[in-house]
């Protein structure tokens, strides 16, 4: 269940969920799961793929943890999803337990409570996923990569001083960036 919290910096909170994107050509959808920081809008990993399993949410989960060089740390995100299956299973809450991270489910019909990655998976599909009609999942796969480079590299977002987001993490590791307190 989820838990009222007040996020003050990156790596306290990241929401993860499944958006579905369609590839014309070959007549069939793909799967785009996203892990956004909710402190600096990151999308600290994500995955691409023709199916989604636990397995899959476990191995995401790992990498993203491994590329904010949190494995070994002593403070550690929450990480908060829905009650999809493939977050549920007993391997993704498994790999919750080995990375001792806390993993809160939101109550049913609430995606408020995951308002940062919904809006998040939102944008991507206004600006890149109904742009294109996809003819083959490489040409898929390479235009949604490139989006979420150009998301986390040059979008700007008002809510984290008009920076994009790796700028903004960088930055605040470095020292402290006063943004509007995010409460959840």
């Amino acid at each position: 269940m989820t838990r009222n919290r007040i996020i003050t910096g990156s790596n306290q909170l990241w929401k993860t969920d499944i958006k579905y994107g369609y590839i014309h050509g070959e007549n069939r959808f793909f799967y785009i799961v996203s892990v956004i920081d909710v402190y600096d809008r990151m999308i600290v990993e994500h995955f691409k793929g023709l199916s989604y399993t636990g397995t899959d949410a476990a191995a995401t989960l790992k990498r993203a943890m491994i590329r904010r060089e949190l494995v070994h740390s002593t403070h550690k995100p929450a990480i908060r999803t829905d009650n999809g299956p493939q977050f549920i299973s007993n391997v993704s809450e498994q790999a919750c337990l080995d990375l001792t991270i806390e993993h809160e489910r939101s109550p049913c019909r609430t995606p408020n409570k995951n308002a940062h990655i919904e809006s998040f998976h939102s944008i991507l599909e206004d600006d890149c996923l109904s742009r294109y009609q996809f003819k083959t999942y490489a040409e898929a796969y390479e235009k949604v990569s490139d989006y979420l480079k150009f998301y986390n590299k040059i979008r700007i977002h008002g809510s984290i001083l008009d920076m994009a987001p790796e700028v903004f993490y960088q930055e605040s590791r470095k020292k402290s960036m006063k943004i509007a307190e995010i409460r959840l």
